[in-house]
């Protein structure tokens, strides 16, 4: 198994990472759509590896309030992964849930909020189950967190958490809906060792 170099990755080994990205993100959709009873289209994901002080640039900028669902990973697999969205999207998402109308952009209550912690938990647990799936290997999730705040603050978490593990993510790009109202981002950080144990997996 040769070790993997984030900085110097060979275009085979972005490939299959992108492709990990892209399967993980239509599970997720799919589950949502389950969840919602509705069918949604999704765009194609665009997939980057990054230095984390880009992903905040990628999403917006450090002012913009966000929703931010984190789990952290562990068994074969250890690191942490991120689902974040605009408020706007968020707001789309809990309406559709909750059979409310769906331009209702009012304060979070305590209701709402559990629904898109659920929403986070069924979305990362389909995007984990197909890449355990795809790799073999398991992989346990904590129960999610969900946190409402700047895009800036609520990176700076797993960028000081994380960083010393490793400054690329994987971000994960994704739209769904009519007309694209959902947006949200997929960020995958597994430890460096765990980068590896998923490329090896694919004889990579």
């Amino acid at each position: 198994m040769a070790n993997i170099n984030l900085e110097d990755m060979n275009s085979m080994q972005f490939d299959v990472l992108k492709e990990i990205g892209n399967i993980g993100a239509g599970n997720a959709t799919s589950a949502l759509a389950q969840l919602l009873n509705i069918k949604i289209d999704m765009s194609v994901p665009n997939v980057a590896l990054l230095p984390f002080k880009q992903v905040t640039q990628s999403i917006g900028t450090e002012e913009d309030v966000v929703v931010g669902i984190l789990i952290t990973l562990d068994g074969d697999v250890n690191g942490m992964m991120m689902f974040l969205m605009d408020l706007k999207s968020a707001h789309h998402l809990v309406n559709l849930l909750m059979g409310a109308d769906v331009n209702k952009q009012d304060e979070f209550s305590e209701i709402e909020l559990s629904a898109l912690n659920e929403v986070g938990n069924i979305i990362s647990g389909a995007y984990l189950s197909s890449l355990s799936t795809l790799t073999g290997l398991s992989i346990i999730s904590s129960i999610p967190s969900t946190t409402i705040d700047m895009a800036g603050a609520l990176l700076s978490v797993p960028a000081i958490e994380f960083g010393k593990i490793g400054d690329q993510v994987l971000l994960i790009q994704t739209q769904f809906g009519e007309n694209d109202l959902v947006k949200g981002f997929f960020l995958l950080v597994p430890e460096l060792d765990s980068y590896n144990k998923i490329l090896s997996s694919l004889g990579l």
